[in-house]
Order: C-alpha cells, then structure tokens, then sequence
C-alpha cells in the first residue's frame, strides 16, 4: 500500500515542480512516476504493486460497467408508467473483514444507483442494503459476492 502512496506523491511532485496542475500533466507524471518504480524495483517490490494495480483498475472498470447498468435501470424505472417496486432491506453477510475494505465496498454500493447502504452491523459481519427493487434479494447478494466484494478481496488479499 506505500508503494501506491509514493507513487502519487511522485506524480504530483511532478506536476508541482512543473507547475501545470492538469490532468495531462498529472497523468504524465504518474507515467513517469511508475517508470522510476521500475528503476528501483529490486528493492520496492514492484511487481506485486503492478498486479495490484491492475486489480485496482479491474474494479475501478467493473464500477463504471455497474454504474451504467445500474443507471439504466432507474431510469427506466421511473420512465415507466406503473412503477411496481418491491424496495427493501437487505442483510448482506460480507466475506470482507478490514475497515477498509468494508467501507470500499459499502460506498461502492451507495454510489451505484438503485442501491444504499445503510449499516454495518457490530461484528461487522452483515451490511444492511437497501435495494429500490429487492424482488431478487438472493441475486441481488450474489452480484455482489462474485463482483464488487471479489475483486475488492482480490486488491487488498
């Protein structure tokens, strides 16, 4: 985890001694930030960092995809003419265990729309969802398994 941290201090060391304070710019230096990780990465372990990020990047890609369909389907929802929902709460039983990890999840939940999360519980063994349309609450809990909370595991384990 201090590889990523010292990778973006680098990028925005970058843009901060150019003086160019755009994306391109910081996107550049994060290139050039990772090229001098690769210099040094004998002794920074860079190679589990590497597959990390792609793992990263996986879920960062899965959480566009989601967003969209999800999007999309409230939509249509509420540009139907006789809305016939079923919301409601769900008690979903997480296979993650760090605070982290569990707080990734929970706001990757919130964010996508249709879907709030609303408490964890105190073991922290069960997240309370709330669904717009929870006729499928069985299915609901298993896009999350194999999507969000698997490759959340994937990055952090």
């Amino acid at each position: 985890m201090t590889l990523i941290v010292i990778h973006l201090l680098l990028a925005l060391a970058w843009t901060a001694v150019t003086g160019s304070f755009t994306p391109a710019n910081f996107v550049l230096g994060f290139v050039l930030a990772g090229f001098c990780l690769w210099l040094v990465r004998a002794e920074s372990g860079l190679m589990a960092y590497i597959v990390r990020t792609r793992r990263a990047a996986g879920l960062a890609w899965l959480f566009l995809i989601e967003l969209i369909k999800s999007a999309w389907s409230v939509a249509r929802i509420v540009a139907r003419r006789n809305m016939n929902l079923a919301p409601g709460i769900v008690a979903y039983p997480l296979r993650v265990q760090s605070d982290v990890e569990i707080a990734l999840l929970a706001n990757l939940i919130t964010l996508t729309p249709g879907t709030l999360s609303v408490d964890v519980s105190q073991d922290r063994s069960v997240l309370y969802i709330h669904a717009i349309d929870c006729s499928d609450p069985d299915g609901m809990c298993a896009g999350i398994a194999d999507g969000f909370e698997r490759r959340i595991m994937e990055v952090f384990q």
